[in-house]
């Protein structure tokens, strides 16, 4: 970690040396100490945030179309709980969200009016970082638009090392970042990935699901000095965690500037759907 650490430092005091380091926090003021809440058990609000009705025949058909089996037999019932949406908690429909949302409205209007930048950015972005800093036990938190452009961000930025240390103006292949990608990663992570691969800042490998056997086989067949290992930490299409243990041990291994990315999934409010089968 030490090595990328000194990497990271000398592409910001590169960025520096040529005018084009920014800080992407305006001043904000600071906001009064906001007393602590607390809230009684579950209330209309717990309920689910959307009801559907939805038949037998069509739910078999999608039970169809969703390619091999897991193996175990399903066994339907008359409410389900679907969990591809965002907001499974009910977090959106919880009422000190409800008024925290009106209040915002009122003091500072709709929309972001423009980048954090330039003149998007407010206090509540600032608590709200801070918060989530404080939560996850980390120096700091930047907030994204979405998780997709975070993921996105990530790229990009491991991409930039490469070209920001490039001896000429486009980094050559050894001085370029191997990725090596799970085969399952989210569709942003490979979105940034080959974003970054176009641009000839890293040259890309992607492992089978999972498997560590063949990401060690790929790692120590590569001569690129610079190795980063991209993983989501919970892979949204199959449901399965990512093999974390074994990634530890693999990044114990004694092989040079190696490090491991592992997008973790936090989602705090994620929708809530009740199915109906009629």
């Amino acid at each position: 970690m030490a090595q990328w650490d000194a990497l990271v430092d000398a592409a910001l005091g590169e960025l520096a040396s040529r005018s084009l380091l920014r800080a992407t926090r305006p001043i904000s003021l600071a906001l009064p100490p906001a007393p602590p809440e607390t809230f009684p058990g579950p209330g209309p609000w717990d309920r689910a945030a959307v009801e559907i009705r939805l038949d037998r025949a069509t739910l078999h058909q999608w039970l169809a179309e969703g390619g091999e089996a897991s193996g175990q037999e399903e066994e339907l019932g008359e409410k389900l709980i679907l969990f591809s949406g965002n907001d499974y908690m009910g977090l959106s429909s919880h009422p000190a969200v409800r008024e925290a949302a009106a209040k915002v409205s009122q003091e500072y209007g709709m929309g972001p009016r423009g980048s954090a930048l330039i003149c998007g950015y407010t206090t509540y972005h600032k608590l709200v970082e801070e918060s989530l800093a404080e939560l996850k036990k980390k120096e700091d938190c930047l907030l994204c638009p979405t998780g997709f452009s975070a993921n996105m961000a990530v790229m990009t930025a491991l991409g930039s090392i490469s070209s920001l240390l490039a001896v000429g103006r486009k980094p050559a292949k050894d001085e370029r970042i191997a990725i090596f990608s799970d085969a399952l990663n989210h569709a942003s992570i490979i979105d940034g990935i080959r974003l970054i691969e176009r641009q000839q800042e890293a040259v890309v490998f992607v492992y089978k699901h999972c498997d560590m056997s063949h990401l060690d086989f790929l790692l120590s067949s590569c001569s690129i000095k610079k190795k980063v290992v991209v993983t989501d930490s919970l892979f949204s299409m199959d449901g399965d965690f990512a093999p974390l243990p074994e990634l530890v041990e693999l990044r114990r291994k004694p092989m040079e500037h190696l490090f491991v990315v592992i997008m973790v999934v936090v989602y705090p409010s994620c929708l809530n759907v009740r199915v109906e089968l009629t």
